[in-house]
C-alpha cells in the first residue's frame, strides 16, 4: 500500500466509524439499553453508601421475621413514639439486588419522617434466585405482619401502616395492594394506602407479551400462569387501600403502567392517583423526604390517609415555619 493508498484508507475507515457511531446514537434500542444499564449502575452505586441518620432516634437493626438472613428489617423509631404512624419501606434492584440499609432507600425519608413522629420500617427480603417475585412479595407480607405485631413495643400503631417501595419493591407493595390476601392470609392487619415509587411491572402479562429486557425473562419466566399470578394489574379485582403511582415521566414505560393501574383501581372503588415527576429512575427514590415539591404532593396523599398521619405532618410543617429566619450575609 503507498501513502496515497494508506491516506485514503484512513480517510475511509474514519468515515466508516463515524457512520456507524451515529447509527448506534440513534438506534432506540441501543440508546434505551444502554440508559437502563446505566441508570441502575447508578442506582446501586448511590445507594449502597452510607446513609447519615438524625441524632436521637431508635434504631433496630436486622429485626428477624423469617429464617433466612435475608428475612430482617431495620426499625428507625422517635425516642418516645407513642402511637405512631409507620412506614414501611420495600428496597428495589431487579429483584435480584439491594439492601435496607442502602442509602437512597432510608437516608431522605427516615430525616424527614422519623423527627415528625413516624416509624420508618426498611425491609429486606429474599432474592432472585433464591425466590421468585410472587415468594417476594409474601416476604414483605410477613415482614409486614411481624412488624405489626411487635410495633406497640416500639411506640407504633399496628392499624397505622403505609406500604411504600421503590422500583421491584414498588412492584412488590402493588401486588400486594392488588391481592391484599397475600399479606391478610398471614395474620396483617389491614393497612392505611400504599405508596408504589417508579415501577415499570405492574402489567406483567403485557411486558412478557412484548420486547423486553432480559431482566424479566430472569424474573417471570417462561410460564404465562407465574406471569399473571405476579402481576399486580392483573391481580386488581376489587377495591382496596388508597394507592399512589409516583413514575418518573423521563421513562417511557413507567407513568403509562401507573396510570393503567390507576384507572383500574379507580374503577373498582379504590381512591388511587398517578403522580409523575421530572425526575430519574434513582431521583424518585433518593429525593423523596428532601423539602422539595415532590416530598410535598407525596405528603398530601399521605395526609387524607388517616388524621393521626395529617396531624404528624401538619406540627411538622408548623415547626419549621417556626424557626428563626437567618439571613447569611
Amino acid at each position: 500500500m503507498n501513502r496515497v493508498d494508506a491516506v485514503m484508507f484512513r480517510i475511509v475507515m474514519l468515515v466508516v466509524l463515524t457512520l456507524a457511531g451515529q447509527c448506534a446514537k440513534a438506534s432506540p434500542s441501543s440508546d434505551a439499553m444502554m440508559q437502563r444499564r446505566a441508570t441502575t449502575m447508578g442506582e446501586q452505586q448511590d445507594d449502597m453508601s452510607s446513609a447519615t441518620l438524625p441524632a436521637g432516634i431508635r434504631v433496630l437493626r436486622d429485626v428477624a421475621y423469617g429464617r433466612d438472613a435475608n428475612q430482617r428489617f431495620d426499625v428507625y423509631a422517635p425516642a418516645h413514639a407513642q402511637n405512631a404512624p409507620v412506614i414501611l419501606m420495600v428496597h428495589g434492584g431487579g429483584w435480584r439486588i439491594g439492601d435496607k440499609a442502602a442509602r437512597g432507600v432510608i437516608e431522605n425519608k427516615v430525616a424527614r419522617w422519623v423527627p415528625r413522629g413516624f416509624i420508618v420500617i426498611s425491609t429486606n427480603y429474599r432474592l432472585l434466585p433464591s425466590a421468585v417475585p410472587l415468594q417476594q412479595a409474601q416476604d414483605v407480607a410477613a415482614a409486614l405482619v411481624a412488624a405489626q405485631n411487635q410495633v406497640s413495643s416500639w411506640g407504633g400503631d399496628r392499624h397505622k401502616f403505609i406500604l411504600m417501595g421503590h422500583s421491584s419493591g414498588a412492584h412488590l407493595v402493588a401486588l400486594i395492594a392488588a391481592e391484599p390476601s397475600i399479606a391478610i392470609r398471614q395474620g396483617a392487619t389491614p393497612w392505611l394506602g400504599t405508596i408504589a415509587l417508579d415501577s415499570a411491572a405492574l402489567d406483567v402479562v403485557q411486558i412478557m407479551q412484548s420486547p423486553h429486557f432480559p431482566l424479566y425473562d430472569k424474573a417471570f419466566g417462561g410460564d404465562a400462569t407465574a406471569w399473571t399470578a405476579a402481576s399486580p394489574f392483573q391481580q386488581l379485582s376489587a377495591a382496596g387501600a388508597p394507592f399512589l403511582g409516583v413514575c418518573s415521566s423521563l421513562r417511557k414505560d413507567s407513568c403509562p403502567q401507573a396510570h393503567q393501574f390507576v384507572d383500574k383501581a379507580v374503577s373498582l372503588g379504590t381512591r388511587a392517583q398517578v403522580l409523575e415527576q421530572p425526575l430519574t429512575h434513582m431521583q424518585i427514590n433518593q429525593q423523596l423526604g428532601t423539602t422539595s415539591d415532590y416530598t410535598i404532593q407525596v405528603e398530601a396523599f399521605m395526609r387524607g390517609l388517616d388524621p393521626a398521619v395529617a396531624r404528624l405532618l401538619d406540627d411538622g410543617y408548623r415547626q419549621v415555619a417556626a424557626l428563626p429566619v437567618v439571613i447569611s450575609r
